[in-house]
């Protein structure tokens, strides 16, 4: 029986092909929107998973300030680091190595042409450097990495090194950094998740800055058999220590490789939700399109409502028969708004690797496409009630008049 009235309801929307392809656009719009932006949002979080699966979770920064997000950043508070402090670090057990970092913002000028940028200086004794060959933000795709006895040399970020300046700059080119003159030895690996950075010997970086002490930022390699977040805890407890500092006051910011995943996950969330919300208003003005449709279609079919209802069709038949065209109409443009939704997700796809470089693969769960069509067909359904209660509620004799 169902099957005859799906029968019946198809033929009625292929009688008004255009209308129904009109009412459709709501309702595929939506879930256009709604497929795109949840696989997307999934794609990007697996991203992250992957990255930092590759760097690996073994990692803490501990920056002054009160927060921290990527390499460098020192966050709202003046506070700064010092010797001391990265004394207190290194006190704490389970941590396999502590390499301290001094971040400016400089000008960076290549031939003619100028730049602001972030520079870091980092370590170049042979212990550290054994470490640093592991962090993401040091690896190096071209040339090599600092050595011990370095001074004026640098490595340059791929963002410096072939989108900033008309001319790429090369291993071996010369730049200068506020005045100085610096030799380019490597160009940095692509970005990972938390970024990458040019990078020059942390000794040359004191002198030129003339910070003797200063430490802006501490990367902390965590040993294998200990646990990052009570390491980091441990840290806390000794940094509060040494800088008299109480619980909840701190005036540092100590970050596993989890807490960033879980601020990536939770902004993804915060921007996933506020679009999907856009998106179903989409929809809602889609079910509203379908209720049109629905109400018009029977007024020009009520002498029809009125022929079944005199050959025994009962009030719960007539309303089961339009409910269902209109949920066929949801089902249409849920079904067409996957293909829309999938085809834009790629899209995304190809435009992140071709103008970002961003390597983002977008994920269509089984899940998601049955979500996105049984919601769709749901809508439909929710919409095509008040219509449906009308056409049941016609008397076979006023119809039959019409």
């Amino acid at each position: 029986m169902i099957a005859d009235y799906a029968r019946l309801a198809f033929r009625s929307i292929s009688h008004r092909k255009l209308r129904s392809w009109l009412t459709l656009i709501g309702i595929l719009i939506g879930i256009t929107a709604v497929v795109a932006l949840i696989s997307i949002s999934v794609g990007m979080q697996n991203a992250i998973q992957a990255e930092f699966e590759e760097i690996g979770s073994n990692r803490i920064v501990i920056a002054p300030g009160g927060y921290f997000f990527g390499p460098g950043s020192t966050g709202y508070s003046t506070a700064t680091f010092d010797n001391s402090d990265l004394k207190a670090v290194k006190s704490v057990r389970g941590i396999e190595a502590a390499v301290p970092v001094l971040s400016k913002t400089v000008r960076l000028k290549f031939r003619e042409q100028e730049t602001s940028t972030q520079i870091i200086g980092g370590p170049t004794d042979a212990e550290t450097l054994k470490v640093t060959s592991k962090i993401d933000v040091f690896q190096i795709a071209e040339g090599r990495q600092m050595d011990t006895g370095d001074d004026y040399v640098i490595t340059i970020s791929q963002g410096i090194a072939y989108d900033t300046f008309e001319r790429d700059i090369r291993v071996g080119n010369n730049v200068k950094i506020n005045g100085i003159d610096f030799k380019v030895i490597g160009i940095g690996e692509e970005a990972h998740v938390i970024g990458s950075s040019s990078i020059i010997p942390l000794d040359t970086a004191r002198e030129i800055f003339d910070e003797p002490d200063e430490i802006s930022n501490i990367f902390v390699m965590v040993k294998r058999s200990f646990v990052p977040a009570e390491v980091a805890e441990d840290i806390k407890k000794e940094l509060r220590k040494e800088r008299n500092v109480k619980e909840g006051e701190e005036d540092f910011y100590v970050q596993t490789a989890q807490q960033v995943i879980d601020t990536f996950t939770q902004i993804l969330a915060v921007i996933q939700a506020v679009l999907i919300g856009i998106a179903a208003i989409s929809l809602l003005v889609g079910g509203v399109g379908i209720m049109n449709t629905m109400f018009t279609s029977i007024v020009e079919r009520t002498r029809e409502i009125g022929i079944m209802k005199s050959v025994g069709a009962t009030k719960n038949t007539i309303a089961l028969l339009f409910m269902i065209e209109s949920g066929i109409l949801g089902l249409l443009g849920g079904f067409l708004g996957i293909v829309f939704g999938i085809g834009l997700a790629k899209a995304a796809q190809y435009l992140a690797d071709i103008i970002g470089g961003i390597s983002l693969v977008p994920e269509f769960s089984l899940f998601l496409i049955l979500g996105a069509m049984s919601f769709s067909f749901f809508i439909g359904m929710i919409a095509g009630v008040l219509p449906a209660m009308q056409a049941a509620k016609l008397q076979p004799v006023e119809a039959l008049r019409k």
